[in-house]
């Protein structure tokens, strides 16, 4: 539940642990705004600051609601007023209460809190490490404080850092996403300057080349020699197309019928490594050097759940850390441009030349399909996707 009502504080609520004002505008009056109600971060999370700051807030209001009903009124005498008080266009003659601050921090909080409660630990770190470098560039101002200034400030001070385009993207992106949320949970009516920012998204940025086939079989004969979790990982992936933090964050209950006639990976997020997106949640069929390798990790001598422990460290899949790793021992073996992510490319490739209908290749990457109608049913039986994926690896 994101949200709890008090009942010992009155116009009081609790999201995320912080208590949060909220009244709701009286009818006669709502004509003055532009939301039907009141809804102001106390930035508190103790009982008592809260009831003091709500009690206050509430008698603000009052008063200032009394002047607003007085404007109101009809009274003799107004016409011979420089302003009109009841011309909206030139604004009222009362002006309205400065929203309560929000900074920064309180919108991370609440983004983490409430958009990031299943997301995993990874959602978290990589919210929080964006915020820290804006509060290291511009200081944790209130939202209605920062400007463009700010924003281009940010940018430049990524790209100083050497950043490639991409991850500035992505950090622009989180940012974005952390302002916007928490103007639209408390109603905030402020702008974010964080938005359209320019950069040059394709700095330090490689293309990824898929890995030939006969580079593939290679790898894959250095896999079966070496006959290590590091190998089995690699050959996973080789005859799979998953993403490398997807199977590095796998279970041994993942793998499904690994004796039977059509093995396959229940690919699921869990909460130590989330999945990219909707669609990546799937089955994924085991052929080749991918099911060689499910075959010896799973029947590997260790009580460890994680199919690769390694990898699996305080709650958290180390994808980057595989990625490192991995990278290094392929190097001798494949082009210089082709990483772990290519045997990715290269499944897609390989789909495609055995002529596999596109929404079947979709299927079976996790790719998203477009059309509305690629989201009615539910895909594929298993048994479809394993005998493609045959073809494709023969």
């Amino acid at each position: 539940m994101t949200k709890l009502l008090t009942k010992n504080i009155r116009h009081t609520f609790v999201r995320g642990g912080y208590f949060y004002f909220s009244r709701r505008v009286p009818s006669d009056l709502q004509h003055h705004y532009r939301y039907p109600r009141i809804v102001q971060g106390l930035r508190t999370r103790s009982e008592m600051k809260a009831r003091g700051q709500a009690t206050v807030a509430a008698a603000q209001l009052e008063a200032y609601w009394a002047k607003l009903r007085l404007v109101d009124e009809q009274i003799i005498g107004t016409k011979l007023l420089k302003h009109d008080p009841h011309d909206r266009k030139q604004g009222a003659t009362v002006e309205p209460i400065p929203s309560s601050s929000v900074t920064l921090s309180d919108a991370l909080n609440l983004y983490v809190n409430l958009k990031g409660k299943d997301r995993g630990k990874g959602f978290r770190i990589a919210a929080e490490r964006t915020c820290s470098y804006v509060i290291k560039v511009c200081g944790d101002k209130d939202l209605s404080d920062f400007n463009r200034h700010d924003a281009l400030a940010f940018r430049d001070w990524l790209v100083d850092r050497g950043l490639t385009g991409s991850s500035v993207t992505r950090n622009f992106s989180y940012l974005k996403a952390i302002i916007n949320f928490a103007r639209s949970e408390l109603a905030l009516e402020i702008n974010n300057p964080f938005v359209g920012v320019y950069h040059d998204r394709s700095k330090g940025v490689v293309t990824r080349q898929p890995i030939p086939v006969k580079d593939i079989r290679v790898v894959q004969q250095q896999c079966e020699k070496h006959d290590d979790d590091l190998r089995w990982l690699i050959a996973l992936i080789s005859d799979s197309g998953m993403r490398l933090a997807e199977a590095a964050g796998l279970l041994k209950s993942d793998f499904v019928n690994l004796q039977g006639d059509v093995p396959y990976i229940s690919l699921r997020k869990h909460s130590w490594r989330p999945l990219k997106t909707k669609s990546s949640e799937r089955f994924v069929p085991l052929v080749g050097k991918s099911l060689w390798a499910a075959q010896r990790l799973v029947q590997a001598d260790t009580t460890n759940e994680f199919a690769f422990p390694r990898y699996n460290i305080k709650g958290l899949t180390k994808a980057n850390s595989a990625s490192a790793a991995l990278n290094k021992w392929m190097k001798p073996y494949v082009l210089i441009s082709c990483t772990i992510h290519s045997f990715r490319h290269s499944m897609r490739d390989r789909l495609r030349a055995v002529e596999c209908p596109s929404d079947i290749v979709d299927q079976i990457g996790g790719w998203q399909s477009e059309g509305i109608g690629q989201s009615y049913g539910s895909g594929y039986p298993i048994e479809v996707l394993h005998n493609w994926m045959k073809k494709a690896c023969e």
